[in-house]
């Protein structure tokens, strides 16, 4: 069993060799104190000492209970390799990663706020810091809060809204990025977004993903895509050259408002590699809207070697939800609304086979198509916004609706 402050095994920061490494901390002028003095203008630590409050490493039998944690640096909480590791009732206020769970198996998080406006709130990855490929599975993160406040303001209550991000506060629960040993046999139940990004599932390593199920999320202030799913290309699994593979995927009852116009539902595979069997089920957003005409005409590049992240690949050509490269998509009791007006339709999609709708009530403009289609084959509609009874004849050019 290793329990300590560092990565890859380095020695603690007591030790002489590390002492012998070290070089002086570089002072931070530039860092105004926050609540509580975090960050500071000492806010640093020399080269080769970890910068975590808690690490676990090939841990087991571990239980983490009634602890606050404030500034936590890079990780608040890093596990690699522990198995039956228990996380309950913790609140994290810090200025990275809350927790990140790395190649764990029998992990339940349960009752934790995590407040982490520069980086991802609860994150479960399969890295090979091991040394090997080994899986993050049957794992459960339950009644937990994420949230993108400014650092210590969880904790001294006030909530404040003042970070100045590129592309807003972070504070999400995501699988990945690091995920060449693959996620299964996982489930996130009964969990709060708030002023932060959305649900984020993604496998760009080689492994897979598979077997998760997303239930009961309740989400308000979303500044990207509310939920997320990528295969891609990264490739980063030692002697991987193929994709991994993305498939049995159940995310039902999510509530989200005030969701940013940039992104809404967005599913991308890569081509001859789908996203499968992804059913979207009892899901109601609202989003602020505001998207041009202009907008609606642009070509979502591929992205595939790509850090996966929503933004980079710019606004997308549809409001609510944009879909490419997937395969048995069930969509089902799906309501998708508008707070103001937009002028890109509400779906695209893209290279999609044997997709299944019903109930899909999307916001309809007069004067402006509501979908998008190109390389469709197979699709099945009932009860869904400007969508024919049946199956619809195959659209290999692009079609409006």
């Amino acid at each position: 069993m290793e329990a300590f402050a560092t990565r890859e095994a380095s020695p603690p920061p007591w030790d002489a060799r590390a002492a012998e490494r070290a070089v002086p901390i570089e002072p931070r002028p530039d860092l105004v104190p926050g609540p509580f003095g975090y960050p500071n203008a000492s806010d640093a630590l020399p080269a080769g000492v970890g910068n975590k409050a808690i690490a676990l490493k090939n841990c087991r039998n571990v239980t983490l209970r009634d602890v606050t944690i404030l500034h936590g640096g890079h990780f608040a909480i890093l596990a690699t390799g522990c198995d039956n590791l228990t996380i309950d009732n913790l609140v994290i206020d810090t200025n990275r990663d809350g927790m990140d769970i790395d190649a764990c198996a029998n992990v339940r998080v349960s009752n934790c706020s995590v407040n982490s406006p520069w980086d991802d709130g609860i994150c479960l990855k399969a890295s090979h810091g091991l040394g090997r490929a080994k899986p993050t599975e049957n794992v459960a993160v339950t009644n937990c809060t994420v949230s993108g406040y400014d650092e210590g303001t969880l904790l001294d209550g006030t909530r404040q809204r003042h970070i100045e991000h590129k592309n807003g506060p972070v504070g999400r629960i995501k699988l990945g990025t690091e995920a060449g040993g693959g996620f299964r046999n996982i489930t996130i139940a009964n969990c709060v977004f708030d002023y932060c990004r959305g649900l984020a599932l993604e496998q760009v390593d080689g492994g897979v993903l598979e077997e998760v199920v997303v239930t009961n999320l309740a989400m308000r202030d979303v500044v990207n895509a509310p939920i997320f799913v990528r295969l891609g290309a990264r490739l980063r699994r030692p002697g991987t050259t193929e994709p991994g593979r993305v498939h049995g995927v159940l995310i039902s009852n999510v509530v989200a408002s005030g969701v940013a116009p940039e992104q809404g539902i967005f599913i991308a595979g890569l081509p001859g590699h789908p996203v499968e069997d992804l059913v979207l089920s009892n899901i109601r957003i609202e989003y602020r809207g505001g998207g041009t005409a202009a907008q609606a005409a642009r070509d979502v590049p591929e992205l595939e070697a790509d850090y996966p992240e929503p933004d980079r690949f710019g606004v997308l050509p549809a409001w609510g939800l944009f879909v490419r490269h997937a395969a048995s998509l069930h969509i089902r009791g799906v309501d998708l609304r508008l707070l103001s007006p937009d002028g890109r339709p509400a779906a695209v999609l893209d290279d999609v086979n044997g997709a299944r709708f019903s109930d899909l009530q999307l916001d309809a403009a007069e004067g402006r198509p509501v979908w998008s289609l190109t390389g469709v084959t197979g699709l099945r509609a009932r009860a869904t916004t400007r969508m024919p009874e049946g199956e619809l004849p195959a659209a290999a050019k692009r079609t409006e609706r």
